[in-house]
């Protein structure tokens, strides 16, 4: 009784300053965690939003790097921090679906174990080989691979990366079995493969675009249901008779128990981040889409999770790869 009374006087307290905090909040720098290392697609797309998103919440948005096992390292770090909005951490098709089928355990849980607060961005992957690849179209390539298959190689920035994840849907769409070269990010794969030491990627738009249009390497195919203007000559891969729909995608989350004003009030700054127009014509001219304000419910992101755990980590497990 005397607890029970105990509490009763408490919680209006307790409801006070919940109220005060949120409407405080934030008060003090935030610390957005980007479990890549600097200078990947990724990265580029957070301190962009970091930046916006400290326009409008007053308030300084510190991004830092933790790189290592696929992300994981970094949202285990997210997923540690305290619920209070001033950490908050950013997620990828690959750290959230992929990860699922790549770890025999992972730290964290990708359906429930962060409150989502909003999508960042998407973008269609590629389909993108060697110059010197002697195919035009995503046609071509299938004739090619079923002959030279034991001999070919594809690179990806690392098991588990949004590459690596994109292609093992692809070829096991496809049904083709090809050796799979993991790089340490990017970079160094999109360096061998312009130097023709391996024949073909599954690679994001940020990264592949510049060196289409140098000539570097040959862009095949989109591989989503719609046409990309900056490449209007490079089919889908639906135009051309295959069922591949493939699109990364990038969000934000707060660790698990966040309280909603905060969760609130960080939605609200990624709107308004995601609303300038500079940063529009910034990331259009890369191939990302910035999401539609009504795009920006966290459900969106709730529903991309769980639809890649259940169409395309079953395709992920099949090849076997598993980094633990």
């Amino acid at each position: 009784m005397i607890m029970r009374r105990l509490l009763l006087t408490l919680a209006p307290l307790l409801l006070a300053a919940t109220a005060a905090t949120a409407q405080g909040f934030p008060a003090k720098p935030l610390t957005l965690i980007v479990p890549f290392p600097a200078g990947g697609p990724s990265d580029a797309l957070a301190r962009a939003l970091a930046q916006g998103m400290a326009a409008d919440l007053k308030q300084t948005v510190v991004v830092e790097n933790i790189g290592g096992a696929s992300g994981t390292i970094g949202l285990a770090k997210l997923m540690a921090a305290a619920p209070d909005g001033y950490t908050i951490g950013f997620g990828t098709i690959g750290t959230h679906v992929a990860n699922a089928a790549l770890f025999k355990k992972l730290p964290y849980d990708p359906l429930t174990g962060f409150e989502p607060i909003g999508l960042a961005g998407t973008a269609p992957l590629l389909l993108v080989a060697k110059a010197g690849l002697p195919v035009a179209n995503l046609k071509e390539f299938i004739a090619y691979a079923e002959q030279h298959k034991a001999g070919m190689t594809y690179g990806s920035a690392g098991v588990g990366s949004i590459s690596h994840y994109a292609c093992v849907v692809l070829l096991s769409a496809l049904k083709l079995n090809i050796t799979h070269v993991p790089y340490r990010g990017v970079a160094p794969a999109m360096n061998d493969l312009m130097g023709g030491h391996i024949d073909f990627m599954c690679d994001q738009t940020t990264t592949a675009l510049p060196q289409i249009a140098g000539g570097k390497i040959k862009a095949l195919s989109v591989l989503s249901d719609q046409a990309l203007p900056q490449l209007p000559d490079v089919a889908t891969a639906a135009s051309q008779g295959y069922d591949v729909n493939l699109r990364s995608w990038n969000a934000l989350f707060a660790p698990k128990g966040t309280p909603q004003p905060a969760m609130a009030r960080l939605n609200q700054a990624l709107r308004a981040a995601v609303a300038d127009p500079a940063l529009v014509k910034q990331m259009t001219a890369v191939g990302v889409d910035l999401p539609s304000p009504e795009a920006l419910q966290p459900a969106t992101v709730m529903a991309l999770i769980a639809r890649g755990l259940e169409k395309d980590v079953p395709a992920l497990k099949a090849r076997g790869e598993y980094l633990d």
